[in-house]
């Protein structure tokens, strides 16, 4: 963990559960429970979060939510994410551990860079690391940050975390300082994390494809999301060659108790049926959609039904490698 690894990132643990070409692969967003209002309870995760590790889902997922602001209506998972990967990796053992997405431009790239490969080495290579450049308005001036150069801050930030590390005791200088003289340690358990750019985060669609190991997006129509999954493609094997990064994406689902509920449309996602949910499902795999990071916010079942509900019923057509 003291020198760079010579590992390629394709053969992390985590991406490797997660994603093969062709196959979609399930996820759940923290907190695994549906709530009103902007404040979860928190409670039974880590017994919710062993059960979806059982059942194979393929990744848990953490926000990065530093401040509370209620007119935003979502405080994530309430704790710190580092320090709640920190401590979901002890309570598992082999499911991928991502974040989506930490907001770059609010925190020091060598304490995010130190942070995630923390979390890397502590569950054994299972860290995907979301990024982003932040949306909520209010974090700006609490941290300082012009919201004008967020852009700019972004690229700055994920290239000190990859030469951070894949380098050692190399010069590291950009626009915030400079790290002459020492090291971040540890290092990741490959030679880089993967790293996955939310959305846009005021990037263009060349330096996204050319720069992280695959994207995380928004709920689209099937039609919709066709297009940009295609534009994808197209944009990775021009910047890159045949070389497979991923396409994800979020979901809320509120999941009918009836298994042929046909869907009504939520806030970012749908109320339905299993059934239903199965159809799109696999009409997402077949337009090129690797990854769906369910969210259960707005369900009405109990979260611990509805998990076992998907893992028995869903996740068999859809499950973990």
């Amino acid at each position: 963990m003291y020198q760079p690894s010579t590992i390629p990132y394709q053969d992390h643990h985590g991406f490797r559960r997660t994603f093969r070409p062709g196959n979609l692969s399930l996820g759940l967003f923290f907190p695994l429970e549906a709530f009103e209002w902007d404040t979860p309870s928190m409670h039974n995760q880590v017994a919710l979060a062993k059960r979806a590790e059982a059942l194979g889902f393929s990744a848990l997922w953490f926000r990065d939510v530093p401040l509370r602001d209620p007119n935003f209506g979502d405080v994530g998972q309430v704790f710190d994410p580092w320090v709640y990967l920190g401590y979901m990796a002890a309570h598992t053992t082999k499911i991928a551990l991502g974040t989506a997405s930490i907001a770059l431009p609010l925190h020091h790239p060598l304490h995010t860079a130190k942070a995630a490969a923390s979390v890397d080495q502590l569950s054994d290579g299972r860290l995907l690391l979301g990024v982003a450049s932040g949306d909520r308005p209010v974090e700006f001036p609490a941290f300082n940050v012009d919201p004008e150069k967020r852009g700019e801050v972004f690229r700055e930030s994920c290239e000190v975390i990859r030469q951070a590390h894949g380098t050692s005791f190399e010069p590291i200088r950009w626009s915030g300082g400079e790290l002459l003289g020492a090291d971040v340690i540890p290092k990741p358990t490959t030679r880089e994390i993967p790293l996955f750019v939310t959305g846009h985060s005021r990037q263009s669609l060349d330096w996204i494809a050319r720069e992280s190991h695959g994207w995380i997006n928004y709920p689209r129509s099937p039609e919709m999301q066709r297009i940009i999954v295609d534009d994808w493609r197209q944009e990775v094997i021009k910047q890159c060659g045949p070389v497979y990064k991923p396409f994800m994406q979020s979901l809320y689902i509120d999941l009918d108790v009836s298994p042929s509920a046909p869907p009504s449309r939520i806030h970012l996602g749908f109320r339905l049926g299993r059934d239903c949910l199965r159809a799109l499902l696999g009409t997402l795999q077949e337009i090129g959609v690797d990854h769906v990071i369910l969210n259960l916010k707005y369900g009405k079942r109990p979260a611990a039904e509805v998990i076992e509900e998907l893992g028995m019923h869903i996740i068999p057509h859809f499950g973990a490698n």
